[in-house]
């Protein structure tokens, strides 16, 4: 079962991500002083999180606790 929106930013936001202004509609922009670029997530809080998304977050999680 796919994890939600919301559970895909509380764990970017407990690795130390900071939302960002901008984005537009229901994007939202991350962003963390060791990651290069900036994790973007598209959708609502209570939607289901894509297979990619989720997989964007983990990447990016573990490239700043490295």
């Amino acid at each position: 079962m796919p994890r939600k929106i919301r559970q895909l930013i509380t764990e970017l936001e407990s690795a130390g991500f900071v939302r960002m202004p901008g984005g537009k509609g229901s994007h939202r922009k991350f962003r963390h002083a060791r990651f290069l670029g900036a994790v973007i997530l598209s959708g609502q809080d209570g939607d289901d999180a894509h297979h990619y998304q989720e997989k964007h977050v983990r990447n990016a999680i573990r490239g700043v606790r490295r």
